[in-house]
């Protein structure tokens, strides 16, 4: 393994702020005295919201994150302080995948049932939710359809709220446009990965599209902010070739791609039995292999061991399989043969996720002339140049 793979552009002696839910909410939102605010968990039985009986179990730790520090912290003055109305809490069933539609129904903390149409999205101006699995697609759609505005902060945990929730995010988009602006309109990007002296390139054509920014900010008209944020994304016209991928289950298989999609998936190292159930989810519904988005870090953050976050870091990269409507793509949930794999998966190469698997360049083609933009997980003269711009 190249021992460069262990540079990482993150400076470690870095000191955030103390959180501030107060900070967050008029940062990102600019949020008008009177607007009404609400938080939304996920939880197995939707009902043990009432009383907040969910508190007892330990293993909920994002959960408690969302009652102590969101709810808590609505209620224990930040309510008053920014003139807001509401503060309440509701919980809706676990959907079991990255960014799956939300169900119709679910509770309120005094045990009433509740439609999350007629109770949440039409009623609340802010919708933080914070949850297991990502909601920012569902929540996306609804938002842009009932017109409120909303934050999806899911896996929370506590180096998050120590730096990715504790960040200005009027310096995170200014970075952010730095690199977008040097980004944008680009004709192609090529990924080369290495895993055990093996290399394999991934071509990714982006038509001159432009490069759109995830920064945090949803201060105009309605929308929903993926938190913590901080990175450059396009949604790719096209993509051929191979790359390594590794599953949850530590195994690491190889996947060709024609015609924008996953067609393939062989094993290179752990469990066969994982790759052939991946490849049989390919041949009964082809469009989850589709490439549905190509993304850049772009914040120095403590590594959180939640790919929320770490996807956000200077010097990595993802690219995401499955529906990209909520990124301005084409694949909606209903091209899907089956709608419970209508998922948005974010697939993350880093030094902490992928240790197997080196990224020892990625280049990016535009205005006629080739750019080295990584270089073994660490940002190359490019984009360092773009930040000092």
């Amino acid at each position: 393994m190249n021992a460069t793979i262990e540079q990482t552009p993150v400076d470690r002696s870095r000191q955030f702020p103390p959180f501030s839910l107060s900070r967050l909410l008029r940062t990102v939102f600019d949020p008008k005295p009177g607007e009404r605010v609400c938080v939304l968990i996920d939880l197995e039985t939707p009902k043990n919201i009432e009383g907040f009986r969910f508190l007892q179990n330990p293993d909920l730790s994002i959960q408690r994150h969302a009652h102590d520090v969101i709810y808590q912290g609505l209620r224990g003055g930040v309510l008053s302080e920014l003139g807001l109305k509401g503060g309440e809490m509701f919980a809706y069933g676990i959907t079991g995948g990255s960014n799956l539609d939300l169900p119709a129904k679910g509770c309120a903390t005094d045990g009433r049932e509740i439609d999350l149409i007629e109770d949440v999205y039409t009623k609340y101006d802010l919708v933080l939710c914070v949850s297991t699995y990502s909601a920012t697609a569902p929540l996306t759609a609804f938002a842009r359809q009932y017109g409120f505005r909303g934050a999806t902060m899911h896996g929370m945990n506590q180096v998050i709220l120590n730096s990715g929730l504790a960040v200005d995010y009027f310096e995170v988009s200014k970075q952010a446009e730095k690199l977008r602006l040097g980004m944008t309109r680009a004709d192609w990007v090529e990924i080369d990965y290495t895993f055990a002296d093996r290399r394999f390139t991934l071509h990714l054509e982006l038509a001159r599209q432009e490069a759109q920014k995830s920064h945090g900010l949803c201060r105009g008209g309605p929308d929903v902010a993926n938190l913590p944020a901080g990175e450059i994304y396009y949604v790719p016209a096209g993509a051929t070739g191979e790359f390594p991928h590794k599953y949850e289950d530590g195994t690491i298989g190889l996947m060709s791609v024609e015609g924008g999609r996953i067609k393939q998936a062989s094993l290179l190292q752990g469990n066969k039995a994982t790759v052939q159930a991946h490849n049989q989810k390919l041949a009964s519904d082809p469009v989850t292999g589709e490439l549905g988005e190509l993304g850049f870090g772009t914040q120095d953050l403590p590594v959180s061991g939640r790919d929320i976050q770490d996807e956000k870091i200077l010097g990595t990269l993802h690219v995401a399989t499955g529906r990209s409507d909520h990124l301005g793509g084409p694949l909606t949930p209903d091209r899907f043969a089956n709608k419970k794999n209508a998922t948005h998966d974010d697939i993350l190469f880093s030094p902490s996720k992928t240790p197997e698997i080196n990224v020892p360049q990625v280049r990016m083609h535009r205005h006629g002339q080739t750019v080295v933009l990584i270089e073994n997980y660490a940002p190359a003269a490019y984009l360092r140049g773009l930040l000092k711009s």
